[in-house]
């Protein structure tokens, strides 16, 4: 029997790390994709009062999965904002308005109302998808999206389909500018 030297050992290695990083992609990518209808969800708002998905049809929708623990999502909390302060109030051609909901991954509900205050949170559309145990990812909206690391994001055309999965704010910034009209620019 031939005795491994340490290039196979590199090379098994950098085999195992691929096949990993390759797995590890395909489990974390959420289970609804680009051109799918985005599931409907029924939530209460950090003001305590109850939205559908469904009800905010004709707007652009950023669908934003985070988390008052996530260390990602607090860091991108000022771009988001940033989006929402500039497109909040902007016509469209195809759609009537651009708004955000929030959807928070959450154990605490005392500490998602907290981040929402500390970070600046201004949409109206808050939710919490409790979790009862230590599996975070394992809540109703976010098994409907197959949300499995946050941040996610879903960006929804005015029909509920969805445009982008994980878009970055910049590329959301770059579609919405293109789609105002005119005068809003």
């Amino acid at each position: 029997m031939k005795k491994w030297n340490p290039i196979n050992y590199i090379i098994l290695f950098v085999v195992a790390a691929g096949l990993f990083t390759v797995g590890k992609h395909f489990y974390l990518k959420p289970s609804v994709n680009d051109g799918e209808k985005a599931p409907d969800f029924l939530a209460v708002s950090h003001q305590n009062f109850g939205f559908k998905l469904s009800d905010l049809e004709g707007k652009y929708v950023l669908l934003d999965f985070w988390g008052s623990w996530c260390g990602p999502c607090i860091a991108e909390a000022p771009a988001l904002i940033a989006l929402y302060e500039k497109y909040g109030t902007v016509k469209f051609k195809e759609a009537e308005g651009f708004t955000i909901v929030s959807v928070a991954i959450e154990k605490d509900r005392q500490r998602w109302a907290s981040a929402i205050e500390r970070l600046g949170y201004t949409w109206p559309y808050q939710a919490i998808d409790p979790v009862s145990n230590f599996r975070f990812f394992d809540s109703p909206i976010a098994n409907d999206y197959g949300v499995k690391q946050l941040p996610t994001s879903f960006l929804l055309d005015e029909n509920r389909k969805i445009i982008g999965v994980n878009m970055p704010l910049e590329e959301v910034d770059r579609f919405l500018k293109n789609k105002a009209k005119p005068s809003d620019q």
